[in-house]
């Protein structure tokens, strides 16, 4: 799909998703001596999907480390770097395997500048490439971020352009809490418009990427872009869409949310993660103990992935999860409701 549905900034230059955080990591690390990139296969190898490339060449090993496999071990080193001052970025390299890692994301890192009265600080970033599409089967494909949006004292970030891909990486960096940045694999090689400079992108604001009348589309990551392949074919239909991109799922931009539900009366709201007990079952919920439910005029309605872990087989994959089509339909079928 292109990346040029949803462009930004136009006439700067244009860099893929995985170009962009590159690019953004080795921007921190000039900055910042206290920056450092580990994890399996980030060094000699590039990343297992290329994105850390030159950069143990640039910055060196002990900078740029290939570590064991052992997420549990890497979990508690960035914890423990984190807490002496350091500034780490660990690269996990498929999103499925931060299980292996849950205890020291969710019970050290997420909970200790509680527990020590904000004395202490645990500023690190975990980069998860995530989701399905590539044929990589139920181990290698998941969309776990709705796990982690439910512990307080984590941050979780979805990037769906170039351009937030970077900005959003730094304000991850410098932020002083853990902050856990799911990357999805088809974006890759996705590329968009982005400045050369440092730049930050701030956490926890969405980002209106089409303005419409009739119905309001949230998502992140993919499927934003999803959506707004969806709402082109639906302006054909004389139906105007609003796309809001959460980019943060936690904190979460309920405010940028609610404004354009009161503006649409109708909200469909779609992720990749499945849909039980998903982001979209929050946001639904968020609307409803609001005073945005007596805008609506029709019922909420969530597009998820299904409950079943993902198939190997293409087509099955496919349907799984929320494509441009699902997401087509789905908003048909919310234009023709009313709420009773």
């Amino acid at each position: 799909m292109p990346a040029e549905v949803i462009t930004q900034e136009a006439g700067v230059r244009q860099l893929s998703y995985a170009e962009a955080i590159r690019e953004g990591l080795g921007q921190a690390m000039e900055a910042d001596p206290r920056v450092f990139l580990f994890g399996e296969d980030v060094g000699v190898y590039g990343g297992a999907f290329g994105v850390s490339g030159d950069l143990l060449r640039r910055f060196g090993p002990e900078r740029v480390i290939d570590t064991p496999i052992s997420e549990l071990g890497l979990a508690g080193a960035a914890v423990g770097a984190a807490l002496t001052g350091m500034r780490p970025v660990l690269e996990i390299q498929f999103s499925d395997f931060v299980t292996l890692a849950m205890e020291q994301i969710v019970n050290q890192a997420a909970k200790i500048r509680f527990m020590f009265g904000g004395k202490a600080s645990v500023p690190m970033v975990v980069r998860l490439p995530g989701g399905s599409g590539t044929g990589a089967a139920a181990q290698h494909s998941q969309s776990l971020e709705a796990w982690f949006a439910h512990v307080p004292g984590l941050k979780v970030l979805q990037p769906s352009t170039p351009h937030d891909a970077k900005g959003l990486l730094l304000a991850a960096i410098d932020d002083p809490n853990p902050v856990l940045i799911f990357e999805h694999k088809l974006l890759y090689k996705t590329k968009g418009p982005v400045p050369a400079e440092a730049y930050r992108e701030p956490i926890g604001k969405a980002v209106v990427r089409r303005s419409g009348r009739d119905i309001t589309i949230v998502g992140a990551s993919i499927m934003t872009l999803r959506a707004a392949a969806a709402a082109e074919k639906l302006a054909g239909e004389g139906i105007g869409t609003e796309i809001i991109d959460l980019r943060s799922l936690r904190p979460i931009d309920f405010a940028t949310i609610a404004q354009s539900v009161r503006k649409t009366g109708r909200l469909l709201i779609v992720y990749e993660g499945v849909k039980t007990m998903g982001i979209g079952a929050e946001i639904a919920a968020m609307i409803a103990e609001s005073d945005v439910f007596g805008a609506l005029v029709a019922p909420i309605a969530r597009l998820g992935g299904a409950d079943s872990p993902i198939p190997y087989n293409p087509s099955l994959e496919k349907a799984s999860v929320p494509q441009e089509d699902d997401i087509l339909a789905a908003a048909r079928r919310l234009m023709h409701k009313r709420k009773r």
